[in-house]
């Protein structure tokens, strides 16, 4: 990802409201978390894994933060478990930032990641997440504030999905 479009989603995320960060980085959009992890505006906590980041991010959400969780698209299979008990029944909004390894838009797309890319958009409809493809920059900080919008409205996880140039 270009270093525009990684301060483009920082921003974006600043002035949807999100103050808190649980991460597990990956390749795609490893960009953000030095700018994340800079900015004094914003907590940041690395995670283990998913599942943990999921965690983390639900108690700050409860403690009154609004919190963002950033990870590649397998650790949606990894956290399934904490985005149903944690995000879905017990209604804690979350953002989900992440990378879409293997969807047909991603630039890096190899055997290796089509499977779990594949996959990806059935499994958040079978946890019954609601999410968005972002495959450019056209109104990046308008779509991340209508996920975070969308999440506090639903009262739980909502996905948004990293591809095409976002993947490069």
């Amino acid at each position: 990802m270009k270093d525009e479009l990684a301060k483009r989603l920082v921003q974006g995320l600043k002035s949807a409201g999100i103050n808190f960060v649980t991460y597990l980085p990956e390749t795609r959009l490893s960009q953000i978390v030095p700018l994340i992890r800079d900015d004094p505006g914003m907590e940041s906590i690395a995670a283990a894994s998913e599942q943990e980041a999921v965690t983390i991010a639900a108690g700050a959400t409860l403690g009154g933060k609004c919190a963002a969780v950033y990870m590649e698209n397998t650790g949606i299979y990894v956290s399934s478990y904490s985005l149903l008990t944690v995000g879905k029944q017990l209604g804690v909004p979350l953002l989900l930032v992440v990378g879409y390894l293997g969807g047909v838009a991603d630039q890096r797309n190899s055997f290796l990641y089509a499977t779990i890319g594949k996959h990806t958009v059935p499994v958040l409809v079978g946890l019954g997440i609601d999410y968005m493809i972002l495959e450019d920059g056209e109104k990046l900080e308008v779509k991340v504030n209508d996920a975070v919008r969308a999440a506090n409205s639903l009262r739980g996880p909502f996905a948004l999905l990293f591809a095409g140039e976002f993947s490069s």
